[in-house]
């Protein structure tokens, strides 16, 4: 099968000629239509990504959608023909989806949503993951809430945004300038961060009571924000929660914190099946029309993987950037 295999950190991909897999026992092989690409393939491609290395030569992409093509013995939800999606691998040393087949542990995977091209469905599942990780799983968001996601128009941000309404919450989301019409699409209340202070957005928005629970998908310095604008007894929660904080205003505030690491499953075996319940979740949202991926309109290939990284590197990406494989 062909591979956009990349020899070491830090060189431009090739296309090569490698194996194809065989599904081992609970696996499925699946045909790969589309493959995501995430900030965090461009830190692996690096050698930055300490706590996601991937020994080289690799076959990178976290995330896939596609076709299965055949099951290995002991999978029973999957049949060849199905559709599906999910994030399996192209960390700690197990292939990725830039490449024609990948064998993958079915319990990571789900039926693509049945009004979703493969495309918009390789966009989804790492940062619909860590939305669900962090709002449901860690904070359990009901209806009622005051929700204020960092990052709203950013990968997990938008998803986070789409998922909070869906659950009932009142939600506000912080953004450049350029992206507060956007915020304002998906049904939040925009706050430019460039132009109010964390007191003054506060102040505004919650009649300086604080927000009943904040999801930080930015880290460093939001993080330390989100500590001064959540409420008494609110939650914080994080999935970039890497850095040196200081915990009393949340501490004065009696409130608690949780950190999302949406990897732990691929890297150690453990919690597995539960993404493949999120993705199934996830699913039935995007079908009910209550939530959509953003997509950048660009298209690329195994052939042009290299400039798929570079949007993502320039920043001039305007929602996720997926790679077409097959």
């Amino acid at each position: 099968m062909r591979a956009a295999l990349l020899d070491e950190a830090r060189q431009p991909f090739r296309i090569a000629s490698v194996a194809r897999p065989r599904p081992a026992p609970g696996e499925v092989l699946v045909r790969i239509a589309a493959s995501g690409v995430n900030p965090l393939d461009l830190k692996i491609r690096a050698g930055q990504a300490a706590h996601a290395r991937h020994p080289f030569p690799a076959i990178l992409g976290i995330d896939l959608a596609g076709t299965v093509e055949a099951v290995g013995s002991e999978v029973t939800a999957f049949r060849a023909g199905d559709e599906v999606y999910g994030m399996t691998g192209g960390v700690g040393g197990i292939p990725g989806s830039l490449a024609q087949y990948a064998a993958v542990d079915a319990t990571l995977l789900a039926r693509k949503p049945r009004n979703l091209s493969m495309r918009d469905a390789a966009s989804l599942p790492l940062i619909v993951i860590t939305a669900w990780e962090g709002l449901v799983d860690r904070v359990g968001v009901r209806a009622g809430q005051t929700v204020l996601i960092h990052g709203g128009a950013g990968g997990v941000g938008h998803v986070a945004v789409q998922l909070a309404r869906a659950r009932g919450a009142q939600v506000f989301a912080t953004g450049s300038a350029a992206s507060l019409d956007y915020i304002t699409e998906l049904g939040a209340t925009a706050i430019d961060y460039g132009a109010m202070t964390v007191e003054q957005y506060v102040t505004r928005h919650t009649a300086a009571r604080g927000f009943d629970v904040i999801y930080d998908t930015v880290g460093g310095t939001t993080l330390d924000a989100s500590f001064n604008a959540v409420r008494r007894f609110g939650h914080v929660v994080s999935a970039l929660g890497w850095g040196t904080h200081a915990l009393a205003p949340l501490s004065f505030r009696a409130g608690t914190y949780s950190g999302v690491f949406t990897l732990l499953p691929l890297l150690t075996g453990e919690g597995r099946l539960h993404h493949g319940e999120i993705l199934r979740e996830a699913a039935s949202l995007v079908e009910a029309g209550k939530l959509r991926p953003r997509l950048d309109p660009r298209r690329f290939d195994l052939s042009s993987v290299d400039a798929a990284h570079g949007a993502i590197e320039d920043r001039s990406a305007r929602g996720k950037i997926v790679v077409d494989v097959d």
